[in-house]
């Protein structure tokens, strides 16, 4: 279960967003049957911390920011959970690009938190959104600006591409090479939430832009590292 908040989510399981608690199923519970008058009161001095787990998704339904309860293979929460997986393969990755001392890691860890936004923004649906939600939720251009301008930067210190390349070139690359795919599978699944007009436009561009990045990203970590990328050769059946 996880629960979003304004410029993200509690974690993806883990790490509290900006600003406050949105849903306000997440809170610790007490043993059922008992009354509230025979609970014990928690110390002033001992801080309550919530439960990760609440049990209101065991019938196979759970909450958007809007409030709204939808069944959890809706197409809002399969973008989610992509974006999710994304985010978790980027951090995979970093462990990787971190052990070989690339300055980019900082580029990487802004795009975390720049998917938290998107998460965000997927969460609030339109159909069932207030103005009060979007105003808190809109994802901006900014970060799509940002990935174009580094994009640009390593694609001018790359060597021209004059073929297709397999995933190669290194750990490093070759993680990012798996990132760009799951990339790819995240923008699919946000599409057609556009389409609907159920989530901005600007979700499904940084998408866009960000498997562009993490390709050019893995080229210029296996350059940087040395590593030969391999090269798409047709398969000659006389072989």
């Amino acid at each position: 279960m996880a629960v979003w908040v304004l410029g993200g989510r509690l974690g993806f399981r883990g790490c509290l967003g900006a600003g406050r608690l949105l849903c306000p199923r997440f809170q610790s519970r007490g043993s059922p049957g008992v009354e509230d008058g025979d609970r014990p009161r928690p110390s002033s001095k001992t801080p309550k911390i919530p439960k990760i787990y609440t049990k209101t998704g065991d019938k196979g339904f759970s909450s958007t920011f809007t409030g709204e309860r939808r069944s959890k293979d809706d197409q809002v929460f399969e973008a989610l959970g992509t974006t999710d997986e994304l985010s978790s393969a980027i951090g995979f990755a970093m462990e990787f690009i971190a052990e070989k001392g690339h300055p980019f890691v900082e580029e990487l860890e802004k795009i975390q938190c720049s998917l938290q936004d998107v998460g965000s923004a997927l969460a609030t649906p339109r159909s069932s959104a207030r103005e009060a939600h979007l105003r808190h939720t809109t994802f901006e251009t900014g970060p799509i600006l940002e990935l174009e301008r580094w994009i640009d930067k390593y694609t001018s210190q790359l060597p021209p591409l004059t073929a297709f390349i397999l995933p190669s070139g290194g750990k490093s690359s070759s993680a990012l090479h798996f990132c760009r795919a799951v990339c790819r599978r995240a923008e699919r699944r946000v599409v057609p939430l556009v389409q609907m007009g159920e989530t901005d436009a600007n979700v499904a561009k940084f998408l866009n832009r960000l498997s562009d990045y993490l390709f050019t990203l893995a080229r210029y970590a296996a350059m940087k590292e040395g590593n030969q990328e391999k090269i798409y050769k047709k398969n000659d059946p006389s072989d």
